[in-house]
């Protein structure tokens, strides 16, 4: 699998105890109306005045010195940004940039910072593994790329939480607790995740909301010497170039948001809806997988909610019994584990060839390694047991931007039956993963709003009809609420559209990064 593109995704607020990606998608007790009302209740991101603050004047005054990165045709530099933007005495954290330089030929453009997801997944890693090189040449020619890692996320001053051996403990939490001894364990491995983050990084905890991420893009901007921002950001990039739009919408350049997060949502919402997401993408995969002679959930004629319930039964063996998995660590294949292999394939169909193998590895010969990897993978966990900061700053960013979907496992059980509604797969765990946000040791600054962002540039805000992370409506809510916003649709599945194989897609988005002119608002792609 192309390891960039499985981390172009949001997580749920617990990402499946840290896999799921703060998306979420149709639900049942939702509908596009209901999405289309809490838009209109919610209030609106005000615009910051247009002036620099004195305090801030020194940020935005900073030129960055290029050095080396050690990764050919890479530059490296680090800025400065206050640590908290209402009291720029308090202190500094430190931002790392990179880029590459445009190739030509034709007029370079300015530069194009890139963001793919998470949050808490590296952009500069992106850009420097995937975006480089692998965006268009067209593109590359006439803009310098560049990235700039959130704060709290990899090289900008990470977040940290858990060393490996309790990272694995955790990922290994049962997410589908039968009794009071299991729901207290599950309490007990939110709140030790919990307490770890804020002993290990109490101040930076306070000040890694969107909000702040997106301030720190403006100051990137100024020191590029661009007068305007050109941006594109996939899944929750989606939540922060719209923020940054909405709070400096004079400001916009070029703008594409893929893979779109709704803002107006609460946070019991998105992960209900994301649930039906990710549902829905699990139908496709079935209907699919019972074509296929390899397939372990069933053959022709096996319609989706036959495969559903093969694959929960498959899950409520391993609740039992874990797999063996070879791990050296001697970890096994729990229920948690496995299903976080199975949605981390729902990102792109092109794992689904991957998953009908490591599911007939481990429902066929008892072997558990391949779903194993699947997991891994998500949770970018290293060979050698390490783990990213991905995990620690998705739940610090989520935990921060909005208040918790339930403050109680009580609360968790009163609303069980809509997620399995939602999903009879993933709806259960999906439900008790939206619990973490519950213990975290700071309060959330942020609300849910709309972003109008009245006076910017046009704003391309792309949307896939089966993205499992971030369900179309998303999209549509979010082009509703931007004044300047033109929605361009790709029919078909996987978790964002640019750079996945619709030439449609990809030739409407280009023609507006290269020459400025944006898809006719409501224009799809298959």
């Amino acid at each position: 699998m192309d390891t960039w593109r499985t981390l172009r995704r949001t997580r749920p607020a617990a990402t499946l105890l840290a896999a799921a990606a703060l998306l979420v998608s149709a639900c049942s007790s939702g509908s596009s109306a209901t999405t289309a009302s809490a838009a209109a209740e919610a209030a609106v991101l005000a615009e910051l005045p247009r002036a620099t603050p004195a305090a801030l004047a020194p940020y935005y005054a900073q030129k960055p010195r290029w050095r080396d990165c050690g990764t050919p045709g890479f530059q490296c530099a680090t800025l400065k940004a206050p640590l908290d933007y209402a009291d720029p005495s308090a202190g500094d954290i430190r931002l790392a940039v990179s880029r590459k330089k445009a190739t030509g030929p034709g007029k370079r453009l300015g530069s194009l910072l890139v963001n793919p997801g998470g949050p808490g997944g590296s952009a500069v890693g992106y850009l420097q593994a995937y975006a480089g090189a692998g965006y268009p040449a067209a593109v590359r020619a006439r803009y310098d790329m560049v990235a700039v890692d959130p704060r709290g996320v990899a090289r900008s001053e990470p977040v940290t939480c858990l060393d490996g051996p309790a990272m694995d403990t955790y990922t290994q939490t049962d997410l589908t607790p039968d009794d009071e001894r299991e729901t207290g364990a599950l309490v007990d491995a939110y709140r030790a995740f919990a307490e770890g983050c804020g002993a290990r990084t109490p101040k930076l905890l306070r000040h890694v909301s969107t909000v702040e991420a997106a301030r720190d893009m403006d100051l990137v901007r100024a020191a590029l010497g661009d007068a305007k921002l050109t941006y594109v950001g996939a899944s929750y990039g989606t939540f922060l170039g719209a923020t940054y739009a909405g709070l400096f919408p004079g400001r916009v350049g070029r703008m594409v948001l893929d893979g779109a997060l709704d803002p107006s949502l609460p946070a019991r919402r998105l992960n209900l809806e994301q649930t039906a997401g990710f549902e829905t993408a699990f139908r496709s995969f079935a209907k699919d997988c019972a074509r296929r002679s390899d397939c372990p959930l069933g053959g022709p004629g096996t319609k989706p909610e036959q495969v559903g319930r093969r694959l929960t039964a498959f899950f409520d063996r391993l609740d039992a019994r874990p797999l063996p998995t070879g791990d050296a660590g001697g970890r096994r294949l729990t229920e948690s584990l496995a299903t976080t292999g199975v949605i981390a394939a729902m990102y792109d169909e092109g794992a689904w060839p991957h998953l009908r193998e490591a599911l007939t590895s481990a429902m066929k010969e008892n072997d558990g390694a391949a779903l194993l990897v699947l997991s891994d993978s998500y949770y970018e966990r290293e060979a050698d047991g390490r783990y990213a900061n991905l995990m620690f700053a998705n739940a610090a960013v989520n935990c921060l931007d909005l208040p918790p979907a339930f403050d109680s496992p009580e609360q968790v059980r009163q609303s069980l039956p809509a997620f399995r509604k939602a999903s009879p797969v993933f709806g259960e765990g999906l439900a008790w993963a939206s619990l973490n946000c519950a213990y975290w040791p700071v309060r959330a600054t942020g609300e849910p709003h709309r972003i109008e962002a009245r006076g910017a540039a046009p704003i391309v805000v792309v949307g896939t009809t089966r993205d499992p992370a971030t369900p179309y409506r998303w999209a549509q809510s979010l082009a509703r609420q931007l004044s300047s916003a033109r929605l361009l649709t790709y029919e078909g599945d996987g978790h964002t559209a640019y750079g996945r194989g619709s030439r449609c897609i990809d030739s409407a988005i280009n023609a507006y990064l290269v020459q400025g002119t944006p898809p006719k608002d409501g224009k799809r792609c298959s």
